[in-house]
């Protein structure tokens, strides 16, 4: 199920951003994906991983917004090995967990976290902006910068 934003986000900017939303059951990816969208973000939702690999298909999302607990509950290997969604930002947000109570060590390439209880639309946005505009290359070892050091 796809959530466009309202008209008054909507003139706000003329592309909005664009989210995954992905959660554990289909209450859940849905209640996210309207919480999003009511602060002008463009999204769409999906329940599970597989689910979400195979909605990648359709218009690209800029940022995938994914329950803390999916995350880390289950192993990844499908998502890190896709094409696209490897390579997109994703945003882990919780409805009952508090940044403090994660264990990053458990989740690889999470760009960022949203308790959303408690989450101002101003910084949820910020925060998605963000993550949606990191550049989209990654390091190899023939791109390593000159290093130098310094002697005495």
């Amino acid at each position: 199920m796809t959530f466009e934003p309202s008209f008054a986000a909507q003139q706000e900017e003329a592309a909005p951003l664009r989210a995954l939303c992905i959660a554990r059951h289909c209450f859940l990816s849905e209640h996210i994906a309207r919480y999003f969208a009511q602060m002008g973000v463009a999204t769409t939702n999906a329940v599970g991983l597989d689910s979400a690999v195979k909605s990648a298909g359709g218009p690209s999302p800029d940022v995938v917004i994914c329950d803390y607990d999916l995350l880390a509950s289950i192993p990844l290997d499908r998502w890190e090995h896709d094409g696209f969604l490897s390579r997109t930002p994703v945003i882990a947000v919780s409805l009952t967990r508090n940044a403090e109570e994660l264990h990053l060590f458990d989740v690889n390439g999470i760009a960022g976290f949203l308790y959303l209880p408690t989450l101002e639309k101003a910084s949820a946005l910020r925060i998605l902006h963000a993550a949606a505009s990191r550049s989209r290359y990654t390091l190899t070892s023939q791109t390593r910068a000159p290093r130098t050091t310094e002697r005495s």
